[in-house]
């Protein structure tokens, strides 16, 4: 079953980290993604701008509405994702703790619907 593992974290306190401390978590981000890889679950991936490089859109009684930013204020913003192969919801979330946004975010988990 596919899984997609939302990365959130805090854009402030990203921002605020050293470059040591940011290559630290980049060193940690690519070995989680080779050991990923290696066991035949990955299936995509990637990180997201901030969100000041956001749009939002909307539709409303037939007129395109675009905002500047998130479409919510929220404390942790979507920084990125991995899309993976699991057998199951178990796996699926032994493969979220490993993400190492998971030290400082959180990680949803959820699985892809698939439709026919």
């Amino acid at each position: 079953m596919r899984y997609l593992l939302l990365i959130n974290t805090n854009e402030t306190a990203e921002a605020a980290r050293s470059d040591e401390e940011n290559q630290a978590i980049y060193g940690a981000y690519y070995a989680f993604t080779n050991e990923l890889r290696e066991s035949g679950g990955y299936l995509g991936g990637e990180a997201l701008q901030p969100t000041t490089t956001a749009t939002t859109v909307r539709v409303r009684g037939g007129q395109t509405l675009t905002t500047d930013g998130p479409y919510a204020e929220t404390k942790e913003q979507l920084g990125g994702y991995y899309l993976i192969e699991a057998a199951d919801l178990d796996e699926a979330i032994s493969w979220a703790t490993k993400i190492p946004g998971a030290n400082e975010g959180a990680i949803e988990v959820r699985p892809i619907m698939e439709l026919g």
